[in-house]
């Protein structure tokens, strides 16, 4: 399953591709892209996993960009 979320407060293109590098790291992503240019996050996971991997994802994001967040329609 694939899906993409707004970020809110990404700041640098070399914190977006710091983010893109943590959250490929965690367990059950298959790929993810972070777009400084469109404040955009795609994930690409198995869906059974996918609250798990979102919730590690925003955890990855704080600790690079402490005020950025991912914004859930």
């Amino acid at each position: 399953m694939k899906k993409t979320f707004t970020l809110d407060e990404v700041d640098c293109a070399n914190c977006a591709a710091k983010m893109e590098v943590a959250i490929n790291k965690i367990e059950g992503v298959s790929s993810a892209t972070v777009s400084f240019m469109t404040q955009k996050l795609t994930i690409e996971a198995d869906e059974k996993d996918f609250d798990k991997i979102l919730k590690a994802a925003q955890k990855a994001i704080r600790k690079i960009e402490p005020d950025c967040r991912i914004v859930i329609d």
